[in-house]
């Protein structure tokens, strides 16, 4: 997993509230058995209507929004269904990170296994930072995960929420498998040292038995 420290990028607003996890991606999407192609669904029933065509006046489809890696979303986003398909489809499409005031448990959960920042900003916070993007859409923004800090300009920053848990894996690159197996050189002290005890104290009175 590719590990996110900083990241500059012009910011995609898309200020709707309870966007579940099948607007994110749709179902008719979820045939594959990889991957790949899943950002051509993202929110598809959104972007193309009826005939398959793109939708001029959909959020993402506006110039400021193209090449944005930082996706600002409406609260309880990531509500719905558990599919993973969803995080998935973000990243397939660009996505690196996304700002809202509260995130699904399950999508913040799929989201830092998978390696897409979920920022939880204040309300406050966060009508701040859409009324920047409101007065120049192209304006870009620095998340720093380490300071766990939003600079909007080089004077004001804003502090955002993340699981502790998720911060750590993100930093060192790891998925959870990855964060098990940085740990076998511990795993193998332990184990060593619980032989050595069960050898010491001799049979147990079971064994006996």
């Amino acid at each position: 997993m590719q590990a996110f420290t900083t990241l500059t990028s012009r910011v995609a607003p898309l200020v709707r509230n309870n966007v579940d996890t099948d607007q994110v991606i749709p179902a008719s999407y979820l045939k594959g058995t990889t991957r790949e192609g899943l950002g051509e669904g993202l929110f598809a029933n959104w972007r193309f209507d009826e005939s398959g065509r793109p939708r001029p006046d959909f959020e993402l489809a506006q110039p400021a929004c193209q090449g944005a890696q930082i996706l600002l979303a409406g609260e309880n986003f990531g509500c719905g269904s558990s599919r993973e398909h969803a995080v998935w489809a973000l990243q397939e499409y660009g996505f690196r990170a996304v700002i809202s005031t509260r995130f699904a448990d399950i999508f913040r959960s799929n989201s830092g296994r998978n390696g897409l920042v979920t920022a939880r900003v204040q309300p406050s916070d966060f009508e701040r930072l859409h009324a920047v993007l409101a007065a120049d859409p192209g304006w870009q923004i620095t998340i720093d995960l380490q300071s766990s800090q939003i600079a909007l300009s080089e004077s004001e920053s804003l502090f955002f929420d993340i699981d502790p848990f998720a911060r750590h894996c993100l930093l060192e690159g790891l998925d959870p498998l990855g964060f098990l197996l940085a740990r076998l050189p511990e795993i193998d002290a332990f184990e060593a040292a619980r032989r050595d005890r069960l050898r010491d104290a001799g049979p147990s009175v079971g064994a006996q038995r």
